[in-house]
């Protein structure tokens, strides 16, 4: 039996995309990885684990602070060392969601932070975006945005 050229690249690009399809993670464990990786990162910036925040937020990320202004990952990492470990207490998920789009995935939700600020306490509710992409077979934060709740 002969095949046809037509026919030969029909077979090649159907047995390219069953291996892409089967190589893929199942939805419900990327998702699962991602809030994973959203609770790491609050841990981490808590206990002030810069080697650890430095494997989740890929080097190019971009941050949007509560007012508006924009840190790269280096200002980020560098204000985590003029933090005294007293200032937050806690910072945790109270709800993430997470929307996939092939290697990149957003993740909305909302966290709570607790600290002292100027040796006041305070307790913070925000409702946050962050874009996640799959990079070199790991998953990396590349953006992130909080907007305050009002209380």
């Amino acid at each position: 039996m002969k095949l046809s050229r037509l026919s030969v690249l029909v077979i090649a690009v159907i047995v390219a995309l069953a291996t892409l399809v089967g190589a893929q993670e199942p939805t419900e464990a990327v998702k699962s990885r991602i809030i994973a990786l959203e609770k790491a990162w609050n841990q981490a910036y808590r206990y002030r684990d810069k080697k650890a925040l430095t494997e989740i937020l890929d080097d190019s990320m971009i941050l949007i602070e509560e007012d508006g202004s924009i840190q790269s990952r280096s200002v980020f990492l560098a204000g985590i060392d003029a933090a005294r470990p007293s200032d937050e207490q806690l910072a945790e998920p109270e709800s993430i969601s997470v929307r996939l789009f092939g290697d990149t995935a957003i993740a909305t939700g909302v966290f709570l932070r607790r600290g002292f600020a100027n040796g006041k306490p305070y307790l913070k509710r925000n409702r946050f975006v962050d874009t996640w992409l799959k990079r070199g077979g790991s998953w990396v934060c590349i953006a992130a945005s909080a907007t305050p709740l009002i209380q």
